[in-house]
């Protein structure tokens, strides 16, 4: 079968380097004013615009103080410099303007050709390349796999902290190409051809042979509609071949995103057992694969990326790990993805709270600037308690992965229980905390232009990918039962504040006694006491005391109401919004 040839489907591009400024011309003579005032086209002035804030562009992203503490004491201090060149990039007008045109205009997709041939490629606006170009180019993809230093993926999270506030939905495949690379590594043949494409800093889109091309992002493709997580109901077939470790598959996916990724893992069911598979959309011959590409979904947010539904038949793909290990295999690749939801979370929350900020310090009603009302600053100050609260749990989950790639078994242990437990409780946080910091600005906040409905259609889906609510509340409990260094670990982790705050040490206690009476229908119940405890140890121990105090009277100790804002008068709120907000004190 012929096919069109490999092309990306926009031409290439350089990559965005900023232009210095030019000088200033010199003034022209004034014009003779006219004898009649503009009044609009009508004839006649309607209003002035006044009292609307400016652009919050440029903006410097990495302008958080939480985060670059963050990044220092979990050892990629190494990397400040460069977080904070990237934070002024994507807060810049160019890159903002990236994120917005990549979710206007969406990904389509072409099953044929003009002559009829199948080709199931999917096309994106070149502005969708330039976000995937700087990402891949910055290391956010596989790069920290190939990186020796200590630090080097607290940098990778740091820098998805600082990238993702241009847009959330070109974040998917990065993440999945970061992911791919540990589970790859089962396989130890496959990973010697792949781990260096993979951990390339080099974009190149497009459907080419992947030894030809300089740089591979990778996919995965695990849930069908019969079974959604539970993945041992997938009915997908692998069917061995004449060449050792080469199988053909047979079946379908319900949700595999970014289809035009070079290389997927998927999961199929081989004679031995459900087991994880290397699939190419290009074969080393050159001939493309079948990937048939049904559909794509039509999404509540992540409107960027595209998300697919694929048929497999007669699909080649090569074993990864052993037959029937399909889900321990791909484990690592899970751990992984789970780590970049509880970012990207954290990452929206950040993004949001920044536009809820510039937006109040402009605005003023009923005599005075937004910022300086009594109310609108505790609104602002429960907000920012929580978003230092779940980027410090960020970068120590993204601590604790680094040392536990290099061998530190009980940062390891911390990492299987803790991960979970951000995972379920941070981006539980994200859809309230987006649709709050929206309110901030009013009627503003709720048309498109202002951005925020993209952030607040896009809070839902963390907490879904890769694993609901429930998946990972009862992951915890697997942890707790077949893992009890990691119990073990969680409460080594909390024993380091103990003694700094009377509310942290009943809550700690409560938690140990809530073990021995772990249920499934008390899962979440248990999970959202470990998250919180977790979260308020850490700021404890790092952040200033008007922080730690509030977040201890009001996620711990009750003095809260049910929603954001109700901070009790004894917070410090000059102080939060001080740390949160630069430029505030």
């Amino acid at each position: 079968m012929t096919t069109r040839a490999q092309e990306p489907p926009y031409e290439p591009y350089e990559p965005y380097e900023p232009s210095e400024p030019s000088e200033p011309s010199e003034p022209s003579e004034p014009s003779e004013p006219s004898e009649e005032p503009w009044n609009g086209p009508e004839g006649y002035a309607t209003h002035d615009v006044t009292n609307q804030p400016p652009p919050v562009a440029p903006y410097d992203a990495s302008d958080d103080t939480a985060l670059l503490e963050g990044v220092r004491r979990e050892g990629a201090g190494w990397a400040e410099d460069g977080l904070r060149r990237l934070g002024r990039r994507a807060g810049s007008v160019e890159a903002q303007e990236w994120g917005d045109l990549a979710n206007r205009h969406e990904p389509v997709l072409r099953t044929h050709d003009r002559y009829g041939n199948r080709i199931d490629e999917v096309e994106y606006h070149p502005s969708w390349h330039h976000l995937m170009r700087v990402a891949v180019g910055e290391g956010l993809a596989g790069a920290p796999w190939a990186d020796g230093r200590a630090g080097a993926h607290v940098a990778r999270t740091a820098g998805g902290l600082v990238w993702g506030h241009t847009e959330a939905g070109h974040g998917c495949p990065t993440s999945m190409t970061y992911a791919a690379v540990p589970a790859l590594r089962a396989q130890p043949e496959l990973a010697k051809v792949y781990e260096p494409l993979l951990t390339s800093r080099e974009y190149e889109p497009g459907l080419r042979t992947p030894a030809d091309k300089r740089g591979l992002l990778a996919g995965m493709g695990m849930t069908e509609k019969q079974g959604g997580s539970d993945v041992r109901t997938n009915t997908t077939t692998a069917t061995a071949t004449a060449e050792p470790g080469v199988y053909t598959l047979r079946g379908h996916k319900w949700f595999t995103s970014a289809p035009m990724c070079d290389v997927f893992l998927v999961l199929a069911q081989a004679p031995g057992g459900l087991s994880c598979f290397l699939m190419p959309r290009v074969l080393p011959d050159g001939t493309r694969n079948t990937f048939r590409i049904q559909r794509l979904k039509d999404k509540l947010g992540n409107r960027s990326n595209a998300s697919s539904e694929p048929e497999f038949d007669g699909t080649v793909a090569w074993l990864v790990g052993p037959e029937g290990q399909g889900v321990k295999t791909i484990i690592e690749m899970v751990n992984c993805t789970r780590l970049d939801c509880v970012m990207s979370s954290a990452t929206l929350m950040r993004k949001t709270l920044v536009e809820a900020g510039h937006h109040v310090r402009h605005r003023s009603a009923f005599g005075a600037r937004l910022v300086d009302q009594p109310l609108m600053r505790n609104v602002l100050a429960d907000l920012a308690l929580e978003s230092e609260a779940a980027t410090t749990l960020t970068l120590r989950l993204a601590g604790a992965a680094d040392r536990a790639v290099r061998g530190d078994t009980g940062e390891a242990a911390f990492r299987r229980i803790a991960t979970a437990v951000g995972k379920y409780w941070v981006t539980k946080r994200g859809p309230a905390f987006t649709a709050e910091a929206l309110e901030c600005l009013g009627g503003n906040g709720y048309v498109e232009e202002s951005g925020m409905p993209r952030h607040y259609r896009e809070a839902p889906l963390l907490s879904i990918w890769e694993g609901s609510g429930n998946v990972n509340a009862l992951d915890v409990l697997r942890a707790l039962g077949r893992s009890p260094a990691s119990a073990h670990a969680l409460f080594g982790e909390l024993a380091l504040a103990r003694g700094a705050d009377a509310r942290l040490d009943a809550a700690a206690a409560r938690l140990e006694s809530g073990l021995t009476e772990a249920s499934e229908t008390g899962a979440r119940r248990l999970v959202e006491l470990m998250a919180l405890t977790l979260q308020a140890s850490l700021l404890v121990r790092h952040a200033p005391p008007a922080v730690a105090d509030a977040f201890c009277a009001t996620r711990l100790g009750g003095d809260w109401g049910h929603s954001f804002g109700t901070l009790p008068d004894t917070a410090d709120l000059d102080g939060i919004l001080a740390r949160a907000l630069p430029g505030e004190g």
